[in-house]
């Protein structure tokens, strides 16, 4: 009796590869770039998987460059910021509504205080401030007796006021006389829109050369033997009537002559006017 052994399955696939070959009898020739392909893609392979496709930011090193620091620098310091300009005077200065000693006083700034400047002439000689008394809001003041403080180059040039016109007319009117003594008696008439507040006035016999004068921050008139009547100022547009200094003698017949000056301010300050006139009692 035979023996049966089983038939390893490699040798089976074996066999059935040698019958498909013998059937078709056909030879496929080897690839003669096969092998330079598989080594190229092999590369390829061994890249993709040890390169990154991209680094992460956070993993990128940070390079720190020292900053050279150089000994001198061309960039000027900075300075502070100006101040607000400011004066203060030497002696005490009248705050006046325009540049000039014939506008109207309306503050003063004494010594020991300080205000401040908005404003300045054409010619640097006033300063345009901020009033330090109560009233008007702003004023010139001179700069002759000031002390400048901060930045003056921004101040603008400030166009004054127009002066006020300042006018009277004088006129003689008759003598007066009380016991031996004799004066002349002029009526005045405000023709300006301002106010006076002081006068200078002389009187002049011109036959005997005989001079009266007197200066007053007020106006008298003496009426008989009766006590004067002093006025403190001549407003705008009204009259009144003033006494000169006595003469010791009658005046009737003689040449007179008679020198009126009107100051808008006391003391013969502010803004002045003259009169002259002549006439005969």
């Amino acid at each position: 009796m035979f023996k049966k052994y089983p038939i390893p399955v490699p040798v089976i696939v074996l066999l059935i590869a040698s019958l498909a070959c013998n059937q078709s009898g056909t030879v496929v020739p080897p690839d003669p770039n096969a092998a330079q392909t598989a080594i190229v893609e092999t590369i390829i392979a061994i890249q993709a998987q040890t390169t990154p496709s991209e680094i992460p930011a956070e993993a990128m090193p940070t390079l720190e460059l020292p900053t050279a620091t150089a000994s001198l620098s061309t960039t000027p310091e900075s300075t502070a910021t100006p101040t607000t300009p400011q004066i203060s005077v030497s002696v005490d200065t009248f705050c006046r509504v325009g540049p000039g000693k014939e506008y109207e006083k309306v503050g003063i700034l004494l010594v020991g205080e300080t205000t401040e400047i908005v404003g300045r002439d054409a010619f640097g000689q006033y300063w345009y401030v901020r009033n330090p008394d109560v009233g008007a809001e702003f004023c010139w003041m001179s700069g002759e007796y000031a002390s400048i403080s901060g930045n003056v180059f921004v101040l603008l040039v400030q166009t004054p006021p127009a002066a006020s016109i300042t006018d009277f007319s004088a006129t003689y009117r008759w003598l007066g006389q009380c016991s031996s003594n004799w004066w002349v008696n002029i009526r005045l008439q405000n023709l300006s829109g301002g106010v006076f507040k002081s006068m200078n006035l002389i009187v002049r016999d011109i036959t005997t050369n005989t001079v009266r004068s007197t200066v007053a921050n007020n106006f008298t008139n003496t009426d008989g033997c009766s006590p004067p009547e002093t006025v403190e100022s001549l407003i705008q547009g009204s009259g009144l009537l003033i006494s000169s200094p006595e003469f010791g003698y009658n005046l009737d017949g003689h040449n007179m002559s008679a020198e009126i000056t009107l100051c808008s301010d006391v003391n013969l300050g502010g803004g002045c006017v003259t009169k002259t006139i002549t006439f005969t009692p």
